[in-house]
């Protein structure tokens, strides 16, 4: 990795995930089990796009992305494979619409593995951001209800019940997937146009697993240029030190983990890999600006 790399903290939980989302989207969102962070959109569309471009998310949830785009004025575009998640994405652009959303955003269900096929062609090659991030497995956070004399149960924790989704197909098949959705991304994206991936590392069978570093090699792989790597901090700054809003699930794997004598740490940020499609050649630079200025000015997309 160059030495030169430019690097920054995002101060991105000075507020908890749950009043980020708050008003902004349906309170049905919360049975998601790994959601992204509002402010890490926000901060990732508002720092790489301008007003009036699009973004673009090929694996959207329940549409975090989405939302904060067109809240800031883009326009967005999101592909999600899970019916259930891709339907309640579109809710929640409904609802952004619904408190003044300047932007439009749409949702194709389908597999992102696919992105340049699912898209409307029309697209191809003018998106200004992709913001994404990878499923970390099949079952995450998810939500914890106390039982007294119980103990707690845990609902709301996985992503799909169904093979085929990326979350099943352990790291190998996970990082052959992402080439592939990452060559998709370089492909419709404009030149120079940027992909900002939240990503974390991750404990598995007691090795920790550096999935962002993994995923930095797959996107050169895939043709697109490392541009930053920032951190995107999962708990609150306060001066000089960090208020802690990490998960039940994450403080339990810690106290298991050191009960057994393996000094782990809660992880408190995500890295956000930001990459750049290759620039334009001065020889196609015309035939990309007469593209360009009728997408920004009336998207064939947006008709449908």
């Amino acid at each position: 990795m160059p030495a030169d790399l430019p690097l920054s903290v995002w101060p991105t939980a000075q507020r908890n995930a749950r009043a980020q989302r708050a008003g902004r989207y349906l309170e049905i969102s919360g049975t998601h089990p790994a959601k992204m962070l509002p402010a890490i959109a926000a901060r990732a569309i508002a720092t790489y796009s301008a007003p009036g471009d699009l973004v673009v998310d090929p694996m959207a949830g329940i549409g975090s992305t989405l939302v904060e785009a067109v809240h800031l004025g883009r326009d967005a575009i999101g592909v999600e494979y899970e019916p259930t998640w891709a339907n309640l994405a579109r809710a929640n652009l409904r609802h952004a619409t619904s408190q003044g959303a300047t932007g439009h955003g749409e949702v194709v269900c389908g597999d992102a593995r696919h992105l340049a096929a699912v898209v409307d062609p029309a697209v191809v090659g003018l998106v200004g951001l992709v913001v994404t991030s990878p499923p970390y497995g099949a079952s995450l956070h998810g939500r914890v209800t106390a039982r007294p004399g119980q103990g707690i149960a845990k609902s709301h924790n996985r992503y799909s019940t169904n093979p085929a989704n990326l979350a099943h197909v352990g790291l190998a098949g996970l990082l052959d997937a992402m080439g592939t959705i990452l060559s998709g991304c370089a492909r419709v994206l404009r030149p120079g146009g940027y992909l900002a991936m939240t990503v974390r590392p991750y404990w598995s069978n007691g090795r920790l697993v550096d999935l962002p570093g993994a995923l930095v090699r797959v996107g050169e792989a895939a043709g697109l240029v490392l541009y930053e790597r920032n951190v995107a901090l999962l708990a609150a700054l306060r001066d000089d030190h960090l208020v802690p809003r990490c998960s039940f699930f994450a403080l339990e794997q810690v106290r298991k983990a050191r009960a057994k004598g393996v000094p782990r740490q809660v992880i408190a940020h995500e890295d956000l890999l930001v990459f750049r499609a290759a620039p334009i050649s001065a020889s196609s630079a015309g035939a990309v600006v007469r593209l360009a200025q009728p997408m920004n000015a009336s998207p064939a997309w947006r008709a449908a």
